[in-house]
């Protein structure tokens, strides 16, 4: 698969310790492999140096501790080990584009407009919509208090307890013109809460309706309970491809967070996820006459 052990493992102990110090000389030794190697590898899959992302997901974690805690600015700057609260608004701008003061007030008085009109409104999100087996014991909405970056996530949910059996997806889909004959890597982050089974998807199709690409995480799904990490799939867009469709797949009961899709081409080098691929399969038929256990 493209995306390595060595990202998600990063990753898993950055989410852990948004809140600690965390200096790149002890990543060797927490995750196993060279600092160097971490960074290069890091910086290949995700697109940001490590850094980058700590920086990005302390940014974003302050930004729902303004919108729903009381905590003072200082506080909170000091709580993401910012030398000063000049320097957290420094950098808090960058991102929000507003100061932190600015921003909690506004936000606060957008999220109370929104609350009153939520009983009256549907739960759509604007380019995805809610499918499956069963898409009238899920949901999809937007979700402004659990994001990894900027302000909102989409968030797919079961409305009760169910099994294996029921399924549904939070997707979208384009014309598939503008990738015909390049390798494609969708990626995205993705958080999960007592899921039976999730992952994401993407698929290829041509003309007829025929899948001729697929893969959606089936060999590495994510179960139960995980923090926000990143998934990335890999896959040819042959020349005879007409439509490319995404999104997050949930088996059963659970919530699942998605945020950051991207798309991107990468070269013939990068080894693709394909779930159709012949290479996947078998090279003899086997336990023909059903003796075999």
């Amino acid at each position: 698969m493209y995306y390595s052990e060595v990202t998600q493992r990063v990753i898993a102990f950055i989410e852990s310790n948004l809140t600690e110090e965390i200096q790149l000389d002890t990543f060797p030794s927490v995750i196993g492999y060279s600092k160097y190697h971490l960074l290069r590898i890091f910086k290949h899959e995700t697109g940001k140096s490590i850094g980058e992302y700590i920086r990005e997901r302390r940014l974003a974690t302050a930004a729902m501790l303004l919108l729903h805690s009381n905590e003072t600015i200082l506080t909170i700057a000091f709580l993401f080990h910012f030398q000063s609260q000049e320097a957290f608004t420094r950098a808090f701008k960058e991102v929000y584009f507003l100061p932190p003061g600015k921003y909690r007030k506004l936000m606060r008085s957008i999220q109370m407009m929104e609350e009153e009109k939520e009983m009256n409104e549907s739960k759509e999100i604007k380019g995805w919509s809610l499918s499956g087996s069963n898409p009238e014991l899920y949901e999809i909405t937007l979700d402004s208090d659990v994001f990894h970056t900027g302000t909102k996530s989409g968030l797919l949910y079961s409305k009760g307890v169910l099994n294996e059996q029921h399924f549904a997806t939070m997707m979208q889909g384009f014309q598939a013109d503008d990738y015909k004959g390049k390798r494609l890597k969708l990626s995205c982050f993705l958080k999960t809460e007592d899921v039976l089974k999730c992952g994401a998807w993407l698929r290829i199709d041509n003309a007829m309706g025929d899948t001729i690409q697929f893969d959606n995480m089936d060999n590495r799904s994510i179960h139960g309970t995980s923090n926000w990490n990143h998934y990335s799939i890999v896959l040819d867009v042959p020349g005879d491809s007409s439509s490319i469709f995404f999104g997050v797949l949930l088996i059963g009961q659970g919530k699942v967070w998605a945020d950051g899709f991207r798309f991107e081409e990468v070269t013939k080098k990068v080894p693709t996820t394909n779930m159709l691929d012949v290479e996947h399969l078998p090279k003899q038929p086997s336990n023909l006459d059903f003796n075999e256990e």
